[in-house]
């Protein structure tokens, strides 16, 4: 059998700093919805960033969210960290201006929505928003990959 252990606060922030990426759990017309999502982190607080839509929507309907991350090298190498909470739109220009800031210097290909837009195939302007993630509980397992019989 395989050893799954819990992971430290401390593991899961550095988890979350490591990846970047994840899967956002939120709620869409009633039934639970998974997408793949990326994130920022600045000063332990977690960022979204996307363009309004179905996204933006639901998550303005109902903002309590989950994302979980995972890095996993093999089947006995892995870990995994969810976190549970509440997300916010920023909408205070400065607040806005500072997440864009952090996102672009992290994501370099999001600059032309640096312009508050994003031109989608069809040649639509599209306006983003930028969420926080307001952490009401994390949890995380890894594995070393030591069998236990």
């Amino acid at each position: 059998m395989l050893d799954i252990d819990e992971m430290s606060s401390k593991e899961i922030e550095q988890l979350l700093h490591t990846v970047g990426y994840g899967h956002l759990g939120c709620i869409h017309e009633g039934k639970p919805y998974v997408m793949p999502m990326n994130y920022y982190i600045e000063e332990q607080e977690i960022y979204l960033f996307t363009t309004i839509g179905m996204k933006t929507h639901d998550i303005d309907a109902n903002p309590e969210v989950c994302l979980q991350v995972e890095e996993i090298q093999d089947a006995l190498h892995w870990r995994s960290a969810i976190v549970n909470g509440r997300a916010s739109r920023l909408t205070l220009k400065e607040d806005i201006d500072r997440a864009m800031h952090f996102i672009q210097e992290r994501n370099p290909m999001l600059s032309p929505a640096i312009n508050r837009t994003w031109i989608d195939a069809e040649g639509r302007s599209e306006a983003i928003a930028i969420y926080r993630i307001h952490e009401t509980e994390m949890s995380g397992r890894t594995t070393d990959g030591v069998s236990s019989h």
